[in-house]
């Protein structure tokens, strides 16, 4: 049976052979990607924007502007596709051609809801980042509180000690 042996390693690993001796003799690594740019085929962009519903071709069903109330429209979404969805089963018994408008509407309500929530993903995404903080600020002062409790154990046990020999 023959095997073949591990290919060399890339040429520039001879850029970090003194890198035990001196770790700022390396390369720097290359600068962020700033902007658009080409990956695989397709072309994306570093800025996190949403882009509109309008923007991608789908109605919009919930008002315009910075001052959306989200649980109020996701609830007249929902209210709305609760009601479509019935509306197709009774399209579904009774006119069974018919039913590839309330399926488009549906659509259309799905596509509203899920932008309505991709929207909300910052603050989701701020909140949990909050959260994680706020849980190792809480663990680290536990931790604290431990090492104090401890420091002050070994302190009585070490004047008890001292205390013993003295007595001795």
């Amino acid at each position: 049976m023959a095997t073949a042996t591990y290919p060399p390693p890339p040429p520039y690993y001879r850029l970090y052979k003194n890198y035990t001796d001196d770790p700022d003799s390396c390369p720097a690594p290359p600068p962020p990607i700033e902007g658009p740019y080409s990956l695989y085929g397709a072309s994306y962009t570093t800025d996190d924007v949403l882009p509109g519903l309008e923007e991608q071709g789908v109605r919009q069903l919930y008002p315009k502007g910075p001052n959306i109330d989200f649980k109020k429209e996701l609830r007249s979404l929902n209210r709305e596709l609760q009601l479509n969805i019935l509306e197709l089963a009774d399209v579904l018994v009774e006119r069974p051609s018919q039913y590839a408008r309330r399926v488009e509407d549906i659509s259309l309500i799905f596509k509203n809801l899920y932008h309505l929530l991709n929207s909300l993903r910052p603050h989701q995404a701020r909140a949990t980042l909050i959260h994680i903080l706020e849980l190792q600020i809480q663990r680290r002062k536990q931790a604290v509180e431990d090492i104090k409790r401890r420091r002050e154990e070994a302190q009585r046990l070490l004047t008890e000690a001292l205390g013993t020999l003295d007595g001795q």
